[in-house]
């Protein structure tokens, strides 16, 4: 089973989570929730993630990406993705999500729009 390495980086006040694996039940989504509440728990407000090494997730993961997007929202805060592969793209179409996320293909744009 594979699962989720999550590196953490700083862009001003722009917290941002490479992500590289798979969001499922599990260790993973877990790791990705500890990960969001860690930083929401130390005061930032923004955070960029970063899903291009994101090749699959399931409904667990899918619960978790709307459980934290809600947690950051209560704090005052801004959840918003980038670099969505292809697979993670159609299925947040599929679930009608991708008009929930602010979703972005460049870094510089999507660190542009927490301004």
């Amino acid at each position: 089973m594979a699962g989720l390495t999550i590196n953490k980086r700083q862009a001003g006040d722009v917290a941002i989570l490479d992500m590289d694996g798979e969001v499922r039940i599990g260790d993973s989504a877990t790791a990705l929730r500890s990960a969001i509440r860690d930083l929401v728990a130390g005061g930032s407000k923004n955070i960029l993630l970063n899903l291009a090494g994101v090749k699959y997730i399931d409904s667990s993961g899918i619960g978790e990406l709307i459980a934290n997007y809600t947690t950051v929202g209560r704090a005052g805060g801004h959840l918003k993705l980038l670099n969505l592969t292809e697979k993670v793209q159609d299925l947040l179409v599929i679930t009608k999500l991708l008009t929930v996320f602010d979703v972005y293909e460049s870094e510089s744009e999507a660190l542009s729009s927490f301004k």
